[in-house]
């Protein structure tokens, strides 16, 4: 294993998420060449390079993209073991929005809002149950927790866990499969099916993994669901061969106008940090 700088992590974080060494440095309150000094040690510990200078700036190279999602990971769960530490979650007060997807908001956020009602006096949590992409700041959210390939412009947000998709069924030997429509036709899964699946084998489709859950266990087809949701329903079976295992990150983020507050960071925190314990789960 290497004998890791953490610190080294936000250099290489700001360049890629920048895409240049002197934006990084006024990002981080440093000069240009600490900004190249920490990235060139992080890269010479690790004997690899991670970004390709162009014409237009710093690229992250493609097989290192991972690299860069593992740090940010990384940079989360570090923060929130200050704020752990420190007890910052436990003086979380007052009315919170929270949004995530339906799968979310029945299956993985119960049990995290409940743990944090009863370690903070007077905390309210509206849970906002939503598979589209809801404007945080005209809905006035305080907290996205979602399954993304990446975040929006508007958006400020760490990636804590993968979500890990599998394709289950009730019957093995079918051939027909079910359709994912709305948003989560514009999925990683959903994009998999219209490349390599047979309209004439879709024979029903939904917008909610639970619907999807159901027709999958009335016999009606292979379902792409999350491993969370397949994995402990005794009615399916898992069928690996099937299909790839799909991987999506899961952000807990904020609008940018509020994401670093005081009161913002510590609610994305306090999130994070159950995520992150929930993460072998996730990912199935």
């Amino acid at each position: 294993m290497h004998n890791d700088n953490w610190d080294d992590l936000r250099f290489v974080i700001a360049v890629a998420e920048t895409g240049s060494v002197s934006q990084a440095a006024r990002r981080l309150g440093v000069n240009h060449a600490t900004v190249l000094r920490r990235v060139s040690d992080f890269e010479r510990r690790h004997g690899a390079a991670v970004f390709e200078k162009t014409t237009r700036g710093y690229r992250v190279l493609n097989d290192k993209r991972d690299v860069i999602k593992a740090a940010k990971s990384a940079e989360s769960a570090m923060e929130t073991v200050g704020q752990l530490a420190g007890g910052h979650f436990g003086e979380l007060s007052g009315k919170t929005r929270v949004t995530s997807t339906d799968t979310f908001s029945q299956m993985v956020l119960p049990g995290i809002v409940g743990d944090l009602q009863r370690t903070s006096d007077g905390l309210f949590i509206e849970l906002i149950s939503s598979n589209a992409h809801l404007d945080l700041a005209a809905h006035r959210i305080d907290v996205a927790v979602r399954p993304s390939v990446e975040l929006a412009t508007d958006l400020e947000g760490e990636v804590v866990a993968i979500l890990g998709f599998a394709v289950y069924t009730s019957d093995t030997a079918t051939t027909n499969w079910l359709g994912l429509s709305g948003p989560l036709g514009r999925s990683v899964a959903g994009r998999w099916m219209a490349e390599n699946i047979d309209r004439n084998q879709i024979v029903a489709a939904s917008d909610s993994f639970f619907v999807l859950r159901e027709l999958a266990a009335s016999g009606c087809g292979n379902a792409v669901l999350p491993c969370i949701m397949g994995d402990c329903d005794t009615r399916l079976q898992r069928n690996d061969a099937a299909a790839p295992h799909f991987e999506v990150p899961i952000w807990v983020a904020s609008h940018v106008d509020v994401s670093q507050s005081a009161r913002s960071r510590s609610l994305r925190g306090a999130f994070a940090g159950a995520l992150a314990e929930m993460a072998e789960t996730l990912h199935g």
